[in-house]
């Protein structure tokens, strides 16, 4: 049967996201999730709390918001919490932008940050990574016009891995106008080792166009039940809610976040874990040859161009599944020591 219902026009030109595959009987390093499983205690916990599935989950997660503005150290007013971070970067563009507003990031940096301002109706500016990978912020601060109306900094930048500095971001953040809300998108924070690469509540704590995004699904081992949040001005938590989705974190999700937060002893020896095995499959990428980045999240970045969809395609016959980025790039996530053993071998043995 014909369609005959009209869509957007618009729509034929939404790129699309890319999810990390899934290949039965490969080890899956595509989609930057940690192994492990949850924290402890988080099953039990979600177990009970599957007795009350047949209720509605609490609309607002007012729960898990007083709890996080508690650890965080901020009130409650300024924290909200969504259906994984990716949900809250969608409800910051449907709150602060209208048609013919810009949405400003990086480019490579998240895949969703262009799908999600084009639905909502925005214009996407891309600015291109230096040629270390890293956020140009000098360029981005250059990019920035009277119809901006957010500016998305991934940090540590997801998929190269590098972060930025607390005096470049610092001045950065000096040069964008006060009418221009600057979202700080920490998802692989728990990973950062740098001391000087900056916690963004710093800045959003004392600046009125800052926002900070973090998420469950990285460190926390809860990707499949999406759950993140965001810390901003409280006008700016106050608009993000009213385009909240009713009910769209889960009783589960809520009672798994929360629970996750009595482990972060656990979380914190996980990610110490993480961090020493992407100390050694960097150096031994680097001594193979590869010129992989520093990098200050899960994963690790190979800046492979043309060869991308090869290298790719030479790793799943390795049986291990990378995230290719066909032009540009190869991200691999840390996984266990022997799954890592696994890829460094894949990429020992890719034809130079």
């Amino acid at each position: 049967m014909s369609p005959t219902v009209p869509t957007r026009a618009d729509l034929a030109a939404l790129p699309a996201y890319v999810p990390g595959r899934t290949v039965p009987g490969a080890i899956k390093l595509a989609s930057n999730e940690v192994p492990g499983g949850p924290l402890p205690g988080v099953a039990d916990a979600v177990a009970r709390a599957t007795t009350e599935v047949h209720r509605y989950p609490d609309m607002g997660a007012w729960g898990l918001v007083d709890r996080l503005a508690s650890e965080l150290d901020v009130p409650a007013e300024r924290v909200a919490v969504g259906c994984g971070s990716v949900s809250l970067c969608q409800q910051f563009t449907q709150a602060l932008c209208e048609p013919g507003d810009e949405v400003l990031f990086a480019w490579r940096s998240f895949e969703a940050y262009p799908i999600i301002t084009q639905v909502t109706g925005a214009t996407p500016v891309r600015v291109a990574v230096t040629d270390a990978h890293a956020l140009d912020l000098p360029a981005m601060a250059e990019a920035i016009t009277p119809r901006t109306r957010v500016v998305f900094v991934c940090n540590p930048n997801n998929p190269t891995g590098t972060a930025l500095r607390r005096e470049e971001l610092t001045r950065f953040l000096d040069t964008v106008p006060s009418d221009v809300l600057v979202v700080l998108d920490e998802a692989y924070r728990e990973f950062v080792t740098d001391p000087d690469v900056p916690d963004g509540l710093e800045f959003a704590r004392t600046r009125p166009n800052v926002a900070v995004l973090r998420t469950f699904s990285k460190a926390y081992g809860l990707a499949g039940l999406r759950v993140g949040y965001a810390v901003a001005p409280d006008a700016v938590i106050e608009a993000v809610r009213k385009v909240y989705v009713p009910f769209s974190v889960n009783a589960l999700a809520q009672t798994a976040a929360s629970a996750s937060l009595d482990a972060k002893e656990a979380m914190r020896a996980r990610c110490a874990d993480i961090v020493r095995e992407r100390v050694r499959v960097r150096d031994a990428l680097t001594g193979a040859g590869y010129a992989v980045p520093e990098t200050q999240a899960n994963f690790v970045w190979l800046p492979l161009g043309e060869r991308t969809a090869d290298f790719a395609e030479h790793a799943l016959e390795h049986k291990v599944v990378v995230r290719p980025f066909v032009g540009e790039g190869v991200r691999v996530t840390i996984g266990t020591p022997e799954e890592n053993d696994a890829f460094l071998a894949a990429a020992r043995s890719f034809p130079g």
